[in-house]
C-alpha cells in the first residue's frame, strides 16, 4: 500500500446513488458524539473563563497594593480650601468643599444608559409583581441580544439570584461576566437570616461606630452595645474608620461579638474584613510572647465572614504559634457584611423589611416616629428584596411631605432590581438612592 493510500477518502457514492441510511445505532451513536463534544468544548470555556478571572483577579491586587499602599487620611483632615472672597456661593469659613465631604464612590450610581432603560424598567415592574421568572427571561435575552453591555442588567441579573438563592445560576453568570468585561465578578453575599425569626421585621438599626485606635477605652461603648441588643434585634458595628487595634481592645470586642452570636441577635458588619486585615498585619506566626487575643478575634471576624477556608488556614498558624488546639470553625448565625463608605457616620438606620407588599400598616406609623427622632432619614435597603408597585407608591406618599420640608432622605444598599422600580417611579426627586456595588 502507498503512502499517500493511508489517507485516502473513502469511496464517494456516484451522483445517481443515495447514500447509505443511517441506522439507528448510528444516529444514536452520532447524536451522542456531537452532545459530548459540545459539553466538552462549554467546559473548556469555562476552564479558560476562570482561569481568566483569576488572572485579571492577581492584577488588580497588583496594581491596588502599588496604588492604594497608603492609609486613606482620617475624616477631615484634608487640605481645607481657602474661603473666597465675596460672592454668595463662598465656603462657609471653616467648612470642608462639598467635593471633599462625599468621594465618589460614596455618590449615588448613574441610572441606567438609555439605550436598555426601558427594558429595565418592564423588567423592574415584573419583578416587582412578583413575576421573577418573567424578569429572568427577559434579563438573559437582553444580555444574549448585546444589550448586556449595560453592566445594570447584569447586576439586576445577580441580584434575582441571590435573591432566589441560586448560588449556581450565579456562579455561572460571573464566569460570563469576566468573559465580557474582564473583570473580576461580582461575589456571592448570602443573606442573613431574618431577625427574631419574622422576616416582616422593619425598625431602628442601632449603629455603633468604632475609629482610630481601639484601647480598652471601648469598654463603655461595648457595654452600651450590649445593652442595646436586649431591646433591638438587628444592630450595625462599622469598623471601617478603625486605624489600628491595641490587645487588650482585641479580648473586649471579641468577647462581646461572642455575646452577641449567642443572643442570636442579627448583626450587620461594616468593615470587618479590613479590620481583621489589619490584625492580621499585627501578628506573625511563632511569635508566642504576644497575647492570644488578636489571633482569637481574627479567628472570629474570619467565622463572622464565613471565610472557612482562612479560618482554617489561619488556625494552623495560631496552633503553631501557641501550641494548643485551634477553636473549632461554625458557621455565622444572621451575619449579614455591608460595603465600607467613606461618608460621615450616618444616624441609626432605619431596616426595611425583606417583602414590602400592597398595604403597609404599621410600618408607615414606624417610619414617620423614626423620621421625628432623626434630621436625615435613612433606610437600610441591605434586607428588602423586593417592593411591589403599591407599596412603592404608598411609601413615597409618605416621603414625599418629608422631602418638600427640606428632609434629606437616603435608601442605602439597595438592590438594583429594587432600585429600578424606585427611580421609575420618582424616587429620585426626593432621595437619595445607593445601589449596593459590585
Amino acid at each position: 500500500m502507498g503512502l499517500f493510500s493511508l489517507f485516502k477518502k473513502p469511496d464517494q457514492p456516484r451522483p445517481d446513488q443515495a447514500p447509505d441510511p443511517l441506522g439507528d445505532d448510528d444516529a444514536a451513536r452520532l447524536a451522542a458524539n456531537s452532545e459530548t463534544a459540545r459539553q466538552h468544548q462549554q467546559a473548556r470555556q469555562r476552564e479558560i473563563a476562570r482561569a481568566t478571572a483569576m488572572k485579571i483577579d492577581a492584577i488588580e491586587s497588583a496594581m491596588a497594593f502599588d496604588i492604594f499602599n497608603e492609609p486613606e487620611p482620617a475624616w477631615g483632615s484634608q487640605r481645607q480650601r481657602p474661603a473666597r472672597s465675596g460672592g454668595a456661593d463662598a465656603d462657609a469659613p471653616g467648612e470642608l468643599p462639598t467635593t471633599l465631604l462625599l468621594r465618589d464612590d460614596d455618590l449615588p450610581q448613574a441610572a441606567v444608559a438609555a439605550q436598555s432603560a426601558p427594558v429595565v424598567e418592564e423588567i423592574a415592574i415584573l419583578y416587582a409583581n412578583g413575576q421573577s421568572a418573567a424578569a429572568e427571561q427577559m434579563l438573559t435575552d437582553s444580555i444574549a441580544a448585546g444589550a448586556g453591555q449595560d453592566r445594570t442588567v447584569w447586576w439586576m441579573l445577580f441580584d434575582l439570584y441571590q435573591a432566589d438563592g441560586r448560588q449556581e445560576r450565579f456562579d455561572n453568570l460571573s464566569i460570563d461576566y469576566v468573559s465580557t468585561f474582564e473583570t473580576s465578578p461580582p461575589s456571592w453575599r448570602a443573606a442573613a437570616g431574618p431577625a427574631a425569626g419574622a422576616p416582616g421585621w422593619a425598625g431602628v438599626t442601632p449603629t455603633t461606630t468604632f475609629s482610630g485606635v481601639l484601647g480598652d477605652h471601648i469598654a463603655g461603648r461595648l457595654e452600651d452595645l450590649l445593652r442595646l441588643a436586649d431591646r433591638h434585634p438587628v444592630l450595625r458595628l462599622e469598623f471601617q474608620r478603625v486605624t489600628d487595634i491595641e490587645a487588650p481592645a482585641c479580648w473586649l470586642l471579641l468577647d462581646a461579638l461572642r455575646r452577641l452570636q449567642a443572643q442570636q441577635r442579627e448583626l450587620i458588619l461594616v468593615g470587618a474584613a479590613e479590620l481583621a486585615a489589619q490584625i492580621r498585619a499585627g501578628i506573625a506566626i511563632g511569635r508566642p510572647d504576644d497575647t492570644e487575643g488578636p489571633w482569637l478575634l481574627l479567628l472570629e471576624l474570619l467565622q463572622l465572614l464565613n471565610r472557612e477556608k482562612e479560618f482554617e488556614e489561619t488556625g494552623m498558624d495560631y496552633c503553631v504559634t501557641f501550641e494548643v488546639s485551634p477553636p473549632s470553625f461554625a458557621a455565622p448565625h444572621k451575619v449579614a457584611m455591608a460595603p465600607a463608605q467613606h461618608a460621615p457616620a450616618s444616624p441609626d438606620r432605619f431596616m426595611l423589611p425583606a417583602v414590602m407588599e400592597t398595604q403597609l400598616g404599621a410600618l408607615l406609623p414606624a417610619i414617620d416616629h423614626y423620621a421625628g427622632q432623626y434630621r436625615t432619614i435613612v433606610f437600610d435597603c441591605s434586607r428588602l428584596l423586593r417592593i411591589d408597585y403599591p407599596a412603592a407608591i404608598g411609601l413615597h406618599a409618605c416621603l414625599q411631605p418629608l422631602a418638600a420640608a427640606g428632609r434629606k432622605i437616603e435608601f442605602r444598599d439597595v438592590n438594583h432590581l429594587v432600585t429600578a422600580l424606585l427611580r421609575l417611579l420618582g424616587y429620585a426627586d426626593i432621595a437619595r438612592l445607593y445601589p449596593h456595588k459590585y
